[in-house]
């Protein structure tokens, strides 16, 4: 496991999602290697963020294509959790499992077949900066680079089991801005416009469209508003995210935000709604389970698949079409604090698997 040298250079290197810097510095690390097995190297230049890097092999127009996709960012900033550590069975550190291991995997696939004097082609690699933090920047690119692509395979950490992730919750983020009517709560009660009353009522008609059955949950995170105890509140805002499991949810719970904005259940108020969907969800379907069967044929193991609530750039894929399965990284747990870690064991099992899964699709131009 030589390639664990590898992740131990790009784990001690803070690569947080607001720390261009250091993640530019990964990025440079993953371009250097993907040059030696002969990729084109594309960077797309941000200023805020770190830049954004598609390497592509060489084009067969023959046969069909394949997206990898990864991140290089991470979520603490610097001076937090910054190490690297191994013992017998694990390993340690920011982005071990999400997802700096997931890329060195398949880095290590390509690699093993590069020196098995097999020529790549058709497998292109997309490493996206600003992952962690909604892909705000990032999937506007995704979605335009995704379209050309025939598969997609995520490398984000695999299940317990060593699942593969066949679908994945849809998620929005919105706001609610209410302006009321400020008045002296003893003198002129009746003359103000409640903004926190009407917050109340229209935090109960969000809450309501939750259909747990369904895999749909609405929750408003935050309301404030108002001035003080005297003061009838002349404004609120409330934050709410929708999370759920198919299209027709996604159009329902819309619908129903649209008609809890538009009605005053306070007299005079006003309300106005921003946000929107930030990635759309990702359904498992026949062809998604016919890839995952062709993989267990390919491999000759048997994988287990799994949907899971959270979201990551494979919702993007999905919803243009691209067949696309996730959790192709090793297994892991703890990601987002600092006892992240993830199982040697499972990085030989998923390299293995990649590499089967490569050599078969450049040999026949398919799955």
């Amino acid at each position: 496991m030589q390639y664990i040298k590898d992740l131990k250079t790009v784990i001690e290197i803070n690569s947080y999602t607001k720390n261009p810097t250091g993640v530019n510095s990964v990025g440079l690390i993953f371009d250097q290697w993907f040059e030696a097995l002969g990729f084109d190297v594309n960077i797309y230049k941000r200023e805020s963020i770190g830049d954004h890097r598609y390497y592509r092999s060489k084009y067969n127009p023959d046969g069909k294509r394949l997206l990898l996709l990864g991140h290089i960012d991470t979520v603490f900033p610097e001076g937090k959790f910054e190490s690297f550590k191994e013992d017998d069975l694990w390993v340690y550190g920011p982005g071990v499992c999400d997802m700096k291991g997931g890329n060195i995997v398949l880095l290590e696939a390509l690699r093993e077949i590069s020196n098995e004097k097999i020529d790549i082609e058709n497998i292109d690699i997309l490493l996206v900066s600003d992952e962690e933090t909604g892909s705000d920047d990032s999937k506007l690119l995704t979605a335009e680079l995704a379209k050309d692509y025939d598969y997609c395979f995520v490398y984000e950490a695999a299940g317990r089991e060593l699942e593969l992730v066949t679908g994945r919750k849809g998620v929005g983020t919105f706001f609610i801005d209410i302006e009321g009517k400020a008045s002296h709560a003893g003198n002129h009660y009746s003359n103000g416009i409640d903004a926190n009353l009407e917050a109340s009522h229209k935090l109960q008609a969000l809450v309501a469209l939750t259909d747990l059955e369904q895999g749909t949950t609405v929750n408003v995170g935050k309301m404030e508003g108002g001035i003080g105890a005297n003061t009838i509140s002349p404004h609120a805002h409330l934050t709410f995210e929708l999370r759920y499991k198919t299209e027709s949810e996604r159009d329902r719970v819309l619908s129903g935000i649209d008609d809890i904005v538009n009605q005053s259940f306070v007299t005079g108020s006003v309300s106005r709604l921003s946000g929107g969907i930030q990635r759309d969800v990702m359904q498992t379907t026949a062809k998604s389970l016919s890839l995952l069967a062709s993989i267990e044929d390919i491999t000759n193991i048997a994988v287990k698949s799994e949907e899971r609530g959270g979201v990551s750039d494979a919702n993007i894929v999905s919803s243009l079409g691209v067949v696309t399965l996730d959790g192709f990284g090793p297994y892991g747990d703890g990601d987002h604090t600092v006892h992240e870690r993830a199982l040697k064991s499972s990085f030989i099992s998923r390299v293995e698997m990649s590499k089967k899964l490569f050599t078969y699709f450049i040999q026949n131009k398919n799955f």
